[in-house]
């Protein structure tokens, strides 16, 4: 499969750091951004290469040569096979993919060239081909989704909505972001497109959106771009802490497993308005220490409410954009929800009959664990299991995680409880800074 790399901009709003050389050409520790993603692909198998150059194009094309020169910064080779396309005029950020499209006659990666990531490309390309759309985004949760342009999709995955930073976007919503990472069909370039310049995002893959020939592939891996100063140096520190090369799901990952309901939000028992829905104080810091440390953070919640037929799937829905939303505005993201809307006991007026099964997946069965597991590749041994009831306990221990329970105001256990589990603190906020040190 050829990889389409996209490395012309210049990179104006981190000009401050680039020290004269073309954004793709920014060191982390000594080697180039662009350098790092090729070896990402190298090393799973992606060595055909096109790379688009335009503004000082000769820093990228005298380093890299045709991929059989000799790193400066490893002293070996570059191990791949490099050809350029030089944009003579700006064509945008997709123009020169209309004129390399004899080349691209089977499904190729498109990638930026300014964004440090650690991906197995292996997965996405197989979640591809299992979808057979025309083109997949690697989305994922970020600390900014307020600032971002969003992608709103159904559950198989499918876009539904594409909404640019300049969009009307309603009041809660998923923090899913398009990372601009693609695996995109030649069939795309058949499109009748008579501008020149050519904006991907705008003109390509946004009509896309609701047509059923696009589709998301959600991951917690790392991405992130480098498009201010701000950015590159929390790169930096990620990559010195190790944080990049871990998040590549070939790699074992660890999380953090929580309850809903007394954890993150305000327990008012069986939460059926998105008006009760309220982040308890400082949870918000709490998760995105979580996320600042190298653990993914999975919610798992128990919604009897459902099967008896006092939520539906979609207000539900909606309560966690809400949850979402309100933690995205403090910088705090979520790399999961699983939810069981199983309830065993029938009898309730308006209830889901089909719902009303014993399942795998309610706690203090530990279904949705290892769902995540299986989804996420996660070592439940090195993972947590935080709530505040026997139920979430128990779920833990039976899917072999460390437990936490939380019984500080508001939570659904009492100060002295013993469930079997590992740690107690007060808060969410009480757990990580005791145990995530």
């Amino acid at each position: 499969m050829k990889t389409v790399i996209m490395a012309g901009g210049k990179g104006t709003r981190i000009a401050s750091v680039t020290n004269g050389v073309p954004k793709p050409m920014i060191k982390i520790d000594g080697m180039p951004v662009l350098e790092r993603e090729i070896y990402c692909l190298r090393d799973q198998g992606f060595t055909d290469i096109i790379i688009t150059v335009g503004y000082k194009k000769e820093h990228i094309i005298n380093y890299f040569g045709n991929g059989s020169k000799i790193s400066p910064a490893t002293g070996k080779t570059f191990g791949v096979s490099i050809a350029y396309f030089i944009e003579k005029t700006p064509l945008g950020n997709a123009g020169a993919l209309f004129q390399l499209k004899e080349e691209l006659k089977e499904d190729f990666l498109l990638l930026n060239a300014d964004a440090v990531f650690e991906i197995n490309f292996n997965r996405m390309v197989k979640y591809h081909r299992e979808k057979g759309g025309l083109v997949t985004l690697f989305t994922h949760p970020n600390s900014h989704p307020y600032d971002s342009g969003l992608i709103i999709s159904s559950d198989d995955g499918t876009v539904k909505k594409w909404l640019a930073k300049e969009d009307e976007r309603p009041q809660y919503y998923k923090n899913r972001v398009n990372a601009g990472l693609h695996v995109i069909s030649p069939k795309i370039l058949d499109m009748d497109v008579n501008t020149e310049k050519v904006d991907l995002d705008r003109q390509i893959l946004k009509p896309l959106a609701g047509t059923g020939k696009m589709f998301c592939y959600d991951s917690p891996e790392y991405v992130k771009d480098m498009g201010t100063p701000e950015r590159y140096y929390s790169v930096i520190k990620d990559f010195k802490m190790g944080r990049v090369a871990s998040k590549n799901l070939r790699n074992k990952q660890k999380a953090i497993f929580l309850d809903r309901d007394g954890v993150i939000n305000k327990y008012v028992g069986f939460l059926r308005s998105i008006d009760n829905f309220e982040l308890i104080p400082d949870v918000a810091r709490a998760i995105k220490k979580i996320n600042e440390s190298g653990y993914l953070t999975i919610v798992v919640t128990n919604q009897p409410v459902v099967a008896r037929g006092e939520v539906s799937f979609d207000e539900l829905e909606e309560i966690h954009n809400k949850m979402e939303t309100l933690l995205g505005l403090e910088g705090a993201y979520l790399d999961g929800i699983y939810y069981c809307p199983h309830h065993p006991v029938g009898g309730f007026e308006g209830e889901i009959k089909e719902l009303k099964v014993d399942c795998d997946c309610r706690k203090p069965k530990s279904g949705m664990l290892l769902k995540a597991a299986e989804d996420f590749n996660i070592d439940l041994s090195q993972s947590w299991m935080v709530g505040d009831s026997e139920n979430d306990i128990k779920a833990g221990n039976n899917a072999r995680c460390r437990t936490a329970l939380l019984v500080g105001e508001g939570t659904d256990s009492k100060r002295g409880a013993d469930f079997g589990q590992d740690a107690i603190a007060e808060s969410l906020d009480d757990f990580v800074n005791n145990e995530l040190k």
